[in-house]
């Protein structure tokens, strides 16, 4: 079984999701009950270690045989986070190193990789936060866009373990969220994690983000990441392109923070990463059941964008801070 916290009810209920398969994995990453690229990418490998469990080859040719449409289902969940892909792919890896194991201790085994996972996220958003609070200094407000914090990873946060590192180092630091329309992540899931840890954050609506640039009352952005090209392009929840240009245009640093499974080298420019169009139910109704626009109405519902490398101050990430066009140079092995 696989435990999730069901993110989808925050912040009205905490309720725990408990997966008894691999489908009920799937369906809670398409469902966004378990979101965020690193989170993503976690939650599939234990959703290949729960199917393992339960395929009844006893044979390794036939196990792996029958393990492979088990990855095939959970990679297509979610098109975008690259780290859905590069977990699975570990998986697979450590799935034909077992070859000459008895199947039991192969299932053993990817249990164990899918947690060695779990911690190695956790770890690297450490050190990625120790490395990103080296750039945030006391007095300063921070804005950021969408979930990017313990909820979108194993535990710990990218953009938000950055801001929660300066604020574990004693720096007396604000947050502003954006509410991150249209399914809200800034307004259930970053504001109330940040409120259970005491972290000074103000809500904002998506538009009003550039008044307050204006007004000088941002100092610095910081954002997730779920797929980063080898050029430095970041793909990022729906609207971080706006944030943005409007960073450049008020003279204030934007930060990107992300783990090396972010990273596809594989993707040359951000043009060449898939985009997800979801349900248009979440642009007119909230939470599907409150109409907010007219029924019958067109709607386009990316879920990302991409923000171009000559946007983004640095890229912060678990190995130091660099710029978006030194990452395949750095992460290349």
């Amino acid at each position: 079984m696989v435990r999730l916290l069901d993110q989808s009810r925050l912040p009205e209920q905490v309720e725990f999701l408990d997966c008894r398969d691999y489908r009920a994995v799937a369906d809670a990453i398409r469902e966004l009950k378990v979101r965020g690229a690193p989170a993503i990418g976690v939650t599939a490998a234990f959703g290949v270690a729960l199917g393992a469990q339960a395929v009844s080859a006893t044979e390794f040719p036939s196990f792996a045989k029958e393990l492979m449409p088990i990855c095939d289902h959970l990679a297509a969940t979610r098109p975008t986070a690259v780290n859905l892909f590069w977990a699975i792919d570990r998986m697979k890896k450590a799935l034909a190193s077992l070859s000459a194991q008895p199947v039991p201790a192969v299932k053993a085994a990817l249990l164990a990789e899918a947690h060695a996972i779990f911690a190695e996220d956790i770890a690297l958003c450490k050190a990625m936060g120790k490395h990103g609070a080296e750039l945030i200094t006391t007095g300063q407000t921070v804005l950021t866009h969408c979930n990017a914090g313990a909820l979108a990873t194993a535990g710990y946060g990218t953009a938000l373990g950055v801001i929660r590192a300066a604020w574990e180092q004693g720096k007396k630091i604000q947050v502003i969220a954006d509410e991150t329309r249209p399914v809200l992540q800034g307004a259930r899931l970053t504001a109330w994690e940040l409120m259970q840890d005491k972290i000074p954050v103000t809500l904002i609506t998506d538009n009003m983000a550039g008044a307050l640039m204006q007004q000088g009352k941002i100092q610095l952005c910081v954002v997730g990441a779920d797929r980063i090209a080898a050029n430095g392009d970041v793909a990022n929840k729906i609207g971080t392109y706006s944030v943005a240009v409007l960073a450049r245009a008020h003279g204030i640093p934007f930060y990107v923070a992300a783990p090396y499974s972010t990273i596809d080298l594989k993707t040359k420019t951000g043009a060449d990463i898939p985009i997800e169009q979801r349900n248009p139910l979440e642009v007119t109704t909230i939470h599907g059941s409150h109409p907010v626009a007219p029924a019958g109405v067109a709607v386009y519902n990316p879920a990302f964008d991409v923000t171009p490398a000559e946007l983004i101050t640095s890229i912060i990430t678990e190995r130091g801070v660099f710029k978006p066009g030194e990452l395949a140079g750095r992460f290349a092995s």
